[in-house]
């Protein structure tokens, strides 16, 4: 199984949502960079379950451990361990799916693929694999935000049909973070609370898009043929459980557009380029060109749901199941830190490498 990723600054996860712990082992983190607990627990503070009503009642305190890597208060440039230790699970509510594969989820792949898979919450594929990601991607943020100013910012979208109408340059993370559902237009988000809350007493779950900005990116980053810089972010953002879509700018909606709309007008101004819209989305040719790279991501509908559903199992009989346990009725609601986690992780591995080429 694959479970690294990066080539310069290298993230391998590890654990199951119900076995011992959940971490992350990061190899290549520059040395002398000042790191600690506290900088790596604010993130996943914001990622860890239990938060209100409208998420998984889950009770995890996600308390991060530096077990190497770290001295006096600076990393040493030699592997970085960060654990944590699951203390909440409830492995019982799993039995029925020691047979029966759950519709949308990754049970009857990991069989096929494996012939052996750990039920109990769905091991590397639960989404709690996802704290190892943003305890790395916290390093990773910090890298950036010392070496370059870059600020990496996501908040939902829209929730099923509920759309919010904000300007995305204007969004700030108290914003974010007033939201129970993670979005900054409190007219939209009291909207999108409501269909979460209605989906969760249909024992159903539902689907949601998040916005991504990367504000003040190393520039010239990214490569022109195959490594682009969305080329790069979109494979991390899809490697997200749950992720089905992925654009950056105009996205899709360039193809309504002629090249005289979509171009971005460049101008050089106070001593460097800039363009006076952002249709690419920061990105021209797989480079960033300095501009806010500007992504949306797409989240399905939490795929373990306890509406009774037919499905088949691993005795080739068919059946159905109404899955047991606690889950997110809207997995996105508690996905901006991961989605900022790995844009960060995926950033800084473009920003080295680029660091390792060029030296003025």
């Amino acid at each position: 199984m694959s479970s690294i990723y990066g080539k310069l600054f290298s993230v391998s996860t590890w654990g199951e949502s119900h076995g011992e712990a959940v971490g992350a082992v990061i190899d290549g983190c520059p040395a002398g960079l000042p790191l600690s607990e506290e900088d790596i627990q604010q993130a996943m503070d914001r990622r860890r379950p239990g938060q209100n009503t409208l998420v998984t009642p889950r009770k995890e305190a996600d308390k991060v451990h530096i077990l190497s890597g770290v001295f006096e208060g600076k990393t040493t440039g030699t592997p970085i361990c960060l654990a944590v230790w699951n203390e909440n699970q409830h492995s019982k509510d799993y039995t029925e799916m020691m047979n029966w594969y759950r519709p949308g989820h990754a049970d009857l792949t990991y069989d096929l693929k494996y012939g052996f898979r750990d039920y109990r919450g769905g091991g590397r594929a639960s989404a709690r694999e996802t704290l190892a990601r943003v305890a790395a991607g916290a390093v990773a943020s910090k890298i950036l935000k010392l070496a370059c100013g870059t600020e990496i910012l996501s908040w939902v979208e829209s929730v099923g049909t509920v759309t919010s109408n904000v300007d995305a340059s204007k969004v700030t993370l108290e914003a974010v973070e007033a939201s129970p559902v993670r979005c900054p237009d409190p007219e939209a988000s009291e909207k999108m609370a409501k269909a979460v809350a209605e989906a969760k007493f249909a024992k159903d779950s539902i689907g949601a898009v998040l916005a991504l900005d990367i504000r003040k990116p190393p520039v010239a980053v990214g490569e022109p043929v195959f490594d682009k810089a969305q080329a790069v972010l979109g494979g991390a953002l899809l490697s997200i459980s749950a992720v089905k879509g992925f654009e950056i700018g105009e996205g899709f909606h360039a193809a309504e557009l002629h090249g005289s709309e979509n171009n971005d007008v460049i101008r050089f101004e106070d001593g460097k380029y800039r363009t006076l819209t952002n249709h690419a989305g920061g990105i021209l040719g797989g480079i960033t060109n300095g501009e806010t790279i500007h992504c949306r991501i797409a989240f399905k509908p939490t795929a373990t749901i306890a509406q009774e559903q037919e499905t088949a199992g691993r005795d080739h009989q068919n059946g159905t199941l109404a899955a047991r346990g606690r889950h997110d009725p809207c997995v996105a609601l508690r996905a901006p830190v991961i989605v900022e986690s790995m844009a960060a992780i995926a950033l800084v591995n473009l920003f080295l490498e680029q660091r390792a080429r060029k030296l003025f």
